[in-house]
């Protein structure tokens, strides 16, 4: 039988999808990394590689394009995140559950080999430590979107002892990047906040100016993803998700950051129900495990980061 070659980004439209369809490209070949999404992708995504328009949940149209392309591997990114989910109770449960219950099901008939899936510190709640959180910790999620990551953590972990799936997870923390908008999540201020700042408009923040959170730049995100997929499987020992992160910072003092570029630049704060969600997330996190099992290591800093996004931003507007 013929190498399944195929590489599907399902969800290639958010926030990770589009930059991580980029990299997969420049690894596998353009045309063996199929995007697919509900939404059309970026010109970026569309001009270099096929595009397929899909909604995960129709398994008629998911296993009509794995077969089409040769698919081994499958990123499922496709969820609706913390802050619209709170919004869309069962959408978001159906979306974020059944979408990985059809993936994980096609890798148990060996219709594909390996599967990705990103949970989320949103798995954590308000009675985990919340000073360099530990891997395995206390895991009482207040949200529909992080009881839909635990229980598909359980899932995956499950489906790997029971039936050999090669799945493989990693718990985002905030992510920031500049490729693509704010898609519904609680740390999308440390997003927004950037395109306000390079716009030269005041920004008004969701949370509260001292609230902690664990954030990763997007291309150490990019990196930890194709990262730990392309770790030697008896190197990923851990089948439910593990901790990673690159720094921590309150919005005060990212807006502190960004000031040393754009001194005129103003923020105030008035926070909303996403400042409830943040409330029960971790302020730092430890992913030592991940660092000694696959070799995991950041690259950004809040200084390096800062600077690459108001550079990148700033093109894009002139």
């Amino acid at each position: 039988m013929a190498a399944k070659t195929g590489v599907l980004v399902i969800g290639a439209s958010g926030q990770i999808g589009t930059e991580l369809v980029m990299g997969l490209r420049a690894i596998y070949g353009n045309d063996n990394v199929i995007a697919s999404d509900l939404k059309t992708a970026s010109t970026e995504v569309l001009e270099s590689g096929p595009f397929e328009q899909l909604d995960v949940m129709d398994r008629e149209r998911l296993n009509q394009i794995v077969g089409q392309y040769n698919v081994g591997q499958v990123y499922l990114l496709a969820a609706l995140l913390s802050a619209t989910a709170e919004q869309k109770v069962m959408p978001a449960w159906n979306l974020n559950m059944y979408g990985l219950f059809y993936v994980l099901e096609m890798a148990k008939e060996r219709i594909i080999d390996k599967v990705f899936w990103p949970s989320s510190i949103a798995v954590f709640g308000p009675n985990t430590p919340k000073l360099n959180t530990p891997q395995s910790t206390i895991t009482e999620p207040t949200t529909v979107y992080g009881i839909s990551k635990l229980a598909g953590e359980r899932w995956c972990e499950y489906y790997h002892n029971r039936y050999g799936v090669d799945v493989r997870s990693l718990r985002y923390p905030g992510l920031i990047g500049y490729k693509s908008n704010p898609g519904g999540g609680t740390t999308d201020y440390a997003v927004d906040i950037f395109h306000k700042a390079v716009a030269g408009t005041p920004f008004e923040c969701f949370l509260s100016e001292n609230t902690r959170l664990p954030m990763m730049y997007m291309p150490d995100a990019i990196r930890a993803t194709i990262g730990i997929m392309e770790a030697e499987s008896e190197k990923v020992l851990l089948r439910s998700s593990y901790n990673i992160s690159g720094f921590d910072f309150t919005p005060a003092e990212l807006a502190n950051e960004i000031r040393k570029h754009i001194p005129e630049f103003e923020i105030s704060y008035n926070p909303d129900f996403r400042q409830e969600i943040a409330d029960g997330w971790p302020s730092s996190i430890d992913d030592s495990v991940a660092r000694q099992d696959w070799n995991w290591n950041n690259e950004y800093s809040l200084e390096m980061m800062t600077k690459d996004m108001l550079s990148h931003l700033a093109e894009k507007v002139i």
